[in-house]
């Protein structure tokens, strides 16, 4: 008999444990949720609040769990206010920040626009329900410029998988085409890639790999594929079709790669005028030497990809970037130039 009642104890006082895990955390969610600097609660008021969740408690209790949550790390302050009481200090994301990952999330057109809400609605959970009202009050609408590539997600998780695996991927790769009055995507190629890294440039993310054909890096944008795949071949590495040594230098690849295009890598001197001095530094950093010429004008030398990309990022600085050298590069441009006269006939 007094074995029952002992078990009987035991089991009634893992019941009141469980109860009390799941009051602290129900605490917490709404002290989350509810409260910031100019929306505190008070014991009565969270009190009220979790009747909301099916919890009963009082208001010591209240004061006892804050005190436990305090302890753990939680930055829960009280406000002396006239309506004083409870609320988290610090977040892990400050409103600003909320604010600056989602303007990257609405600007970045390879996210579609159903993904652009489900990522802005988990970023403004990380917020009270008051900052998060004033942060969607702020928010863009859709995006007309989004592409519709569901598949986006997948491939990046893809991609991301097999580059920490060291294994080969494969994927159709399409282009966009006219048929009829509509644009359209093409038939797409197959292809399998060596991934070495994935690269955000100019708002669109792009794949740096190996095309087992060829001993270079290929660069290749995610919204173009489907159907990606990882493979069980083991990837090649990149230090065969790369100058980097020990580790594949995405931010050195980017810098020195023009609108993505991948080319051989050569040096090339420029004659700059003064005026594009932001935009060169801007676009190298210290990853060239730059010297003082004449004449209003100073010289960049560096190496870079020569590419379609870097011809055309020349070509729209006009006569304020003049190609010294290689002769190759220099003479490509002189042609672009002849081909513009010709189209707006000048002569």
């Amino acid at each position: 008999m007094k074995r029952h009642l002992l078990k009987g104890k035991n089991r009634h006082m893992a019941n009141e444990n469980e109860a009390s895990r799941v009051k602290i955390l129900a605490l917490y969610k709404i002290l989350n949720m509810y409260t910031d600097e100019e929306h505190p609660l008070s014991a009565d008021g969270l009190c009220e609040k979790l009747g909301g969740y099916g919890i009963k408690c009082e208001r010591k209790t209240i004061y006892r769990d804050i005190a436990a949550l305090k302890g753990f790390g939680a930055d829960i302050l009280y406000s002396h206010a006239q309506k004083g009481g409870y609320f988290i200090g610090e977040r892990d994301f400050e409103p600003p920040e909320v604010r600056l990952l989602t303007d990257a999330v609405n600007a970045a057109p390879f996210i579609t626009n159903k993904k652009t809400a489900e990522l802005t609605a988990k970023l403004q959970s990380l917020l009270s329900v008051w900052q998060a009202k004033e942060a969607k009050s702020r928010a863009h609408s859709e995006n007309p410029l989004k592409h519709d590539n569901e598949e986006i997600y997948y491939a990046i998780y893809t991609i991301d998988r097999a580059i920490a695996g060291g294994r080969k991927i494969s994927f159709t790769y399409h282009h966009s085409v006219i048929k009829g009055n509509k644009p359209a995507l093409d038939a797409g190629r197959k292809f399998v890639i060596s991934p070495y890294a994935l690269i955000w440039n100019s708002d669109k993310y792009y794949l740096a790999g190996n095309y087992q054909k060829y001993d270079s890096v290929s660069v290749y944008r995610i919204d173009r594929m489907r159907r990606t795949e990882m493979l069980c071949e083991p990837a090649r590495r990149f230090e065969e079709v790369s100058c980097y040594r020990g580790r594949f230098d995405a931010e050195d690849f980017a810098r020195r790669t023009f609108y993505m295009y991948s080319g051989e890598k050569r040096q090339i001197e420029l004659r700059c005028k003064d005026s594009t001095a932001e935009t060169m530094l801007d676009r190298f950093g210290g990853g060239v030497r730059i010297s003082r010429a004449q004449d209003g004008c100073f010289t960049v030398r560096g190496n870079v990809y020569v590419s379609e990309g870097l011809i055309e990022w020349l070509m729209q600085y006009g006569g304020r970037v003049e190609v010294v050298s290689p002769p190759e590069l220099r003479l490509e441009v002189i042609n672009r130039v002849k081909e513009l006269n010709a189209v707006y006939g000048v002569k």
